[in-house]
């Protein structure tokens, strides 16, 4: 379940992803970044091979701003046209740059990403940032490192963009400058071109994880204890609401895939969600994913859509992946008329500023509600917030397991069963502290035991 936002000093020379990063010119404007005549000419050169090897070797009827998939077949003829081109000297390689990395650029171009293919394999990058096309970060390790790589130009940057969304339907153009999509390999993608975008096309791509995190390593990496884990089982077993609460990227979807493990097999689970990311190993699941508007099709289908077809078709379990607006209510209805041990997650940073949040998104559904009855509503409905941080070393944990007890007055009472006690940072910048029980036992204790779960007398202490 890190990024603490922090840049990170880091070996370029030995470290075979990166670029070494050069001055930018004087006057150059930061949030732009540059490019060095150098750097300029080799890109500008394996795009120009690029577009040749497509246009007149591999598919000349496929726009280059559409995706050409990769074969064994293709790669070869591309190869053996890059070849031709260098033995008839249409195409020299520059010195001090190898050859074998100016051919694997040229491939990137003529089948993927470009630039951002070298960021999207290994498995340690969790995330790649655009900056315009200049400047690209990554994600490793929970801390943010200036990459290096870079793009030729801003058109160079919406051609890719372009490829990412051709294949969904979706335009990307002066009048639809926004996208919000998701590659086939599950990673969530996000763009802005102009006129939105003042310093150049951006993109941000969180990664999907091929490994599925269980709640296993989750313990491994500290995330939490083994009595934590077996009472996030036992929430989940005796059919318990659970929020997710926090921030971006503290790993909230991951806890979500991990608590879901927990389902009986027999059990029907529908999932919810606007990109799906969420994995399930059970058999019996319907995902649903919203639909936004295109050229082709301009209904859009919404999260509440969705959480009112999900309520006709049976479902026993119902998982959202995030709430974001006035789906809020609708979740909260189902979680209130008997499809309890439902889970969803909310971006907040506290167990309370969950219930805070909730108010508001409740309230953004439309429904002229009082806040008093609101809060009733979620008082009611929402049994457990799990609390997720992202800390400042970039680590990600439980913080808080807190049970949301009753209404007193205006008030919702609420009892943090589990916490982790920060005691500051260590000689190595990495966060120290242990998760504890508080002392406190669940009000609804009862609740466990109709399940068969039994917790030992010195559990909660």
């Amino acid at each position: 379940m890190g990024s603490s936002g922090k840049s990170e000093p880091v070996d370029r020379k030995s470290d075979s992803l990166l670029f070494p990063l050069r001055p930018d010119p004087p006057g150059t404007a930061r949030q732009r970044g540059s490019i060095s005549e150098a750097r300029d000419w080799l890109i500008r050169m394996q795009l120009r091979v690029a577009d040749h090897v497509r246009v007149n070797v591999l598919a000349p009827d496929v726009p280059l701003d559409m995706p050409l998939e990769r074969t064994p077949e293709r790669e070869q003829a591309a190869k053996a046209a890059i070849s031709q081109l260098t033995q008839s000297g249409k195409l020299r390689f520059p010195e001090r740059v190898s050859r074998k990395m100016v051919v694997f650029n040229i491939l990137n171009e003529v089948f993927g990403l470009g630039p951002l293919e070298p960021l999207l394999e290994p498995e340690e990058v969790t995330e790649v940032m655009v900056n315009g096309p200049y400047i690209i970060y990554i994600e490793r390790d929970g801390k943010l490192i200036e990459s290096g790589h870079k793009f030729l130009d801003d058109d160079h940057l919406e051609r890719i963009i372009k490829r990412i969304a051709k294949p969904l339907g979706r335009e990307v153009n002066y009048d639809h400058p926004l996208l919000d999509a998701r590659l086939p390999s599950g990673s969530r993608v996000n763009a802005v071109i102009r006129p939105c975008a003042v310093d150049g096309p951006s993109i941000t791509i969180r990664k999907f994880a091929k490994h599925r995190f269980t709640i296993e390593d989750l313990i491994n990496f500290g995330s939490m204890t083994k009595k934590m884990a077996y009472f996030l089982r036992a929430l989940v077993l005796a059919r318990q609401n659970v929020v997710v609460s926090g921030g971006t990227g503290s790993g909230k979807t991951t806890l979500v895939n991990a608590l879901s493990a927990f389902i009986p097999e027999g059990e029907r689970i529908v999932t919810i969600e606007d990109a799906a990311e969420l994995s399930m190993k059970q058999r019996h699941v319907v995902r649903l994913e919203t639909k936004r508007p295109s050229l082709e099709s301009p209904t859009h289908v919404t999260i509440r859509d969705l959480i009112k077809n999900a309520l006709r078709m049976r479902p026993e379990r119902i998982v959202i992946g995030e709430c974001r607006s006035g789906e809020a209510l609708d979740m909260l209805q189902a979680m209130n008329t008997g499809h309890d041990g439902s889970i969803t997650t909310v971006h907040s940073n506290s167990p309370r500023d969950c219930v805070s949040r909730l108010e508001t998104l409740v309230l953004m559904s439309g429904v002229d509600l009082p806040v008093l009855v609101v809060r009733r509503q979620i008082a009611s409905a929402v049994h457990w917030i799990v609390q997720a941080s992202r800390l400042r070393d970039g680590s990600r944990k439980i913080t808080h397991i807190t049970e949301v007890q009753r209404m007193e007055g205006e008030v919702v009472i609420m009892n943090t069963v589990f916490e982790f006690d920060d005691e500051g940072d260590g000689p190595d910048g990495k966060v120290q502290g242990t998760h504890i029980a508080t002392g406190t036992r669940p009000s609804d204790i009862g609740v466990f035991a109709q399940h068969n779960i039994t917790f030992k007398n010195d559990f909660f202490t």
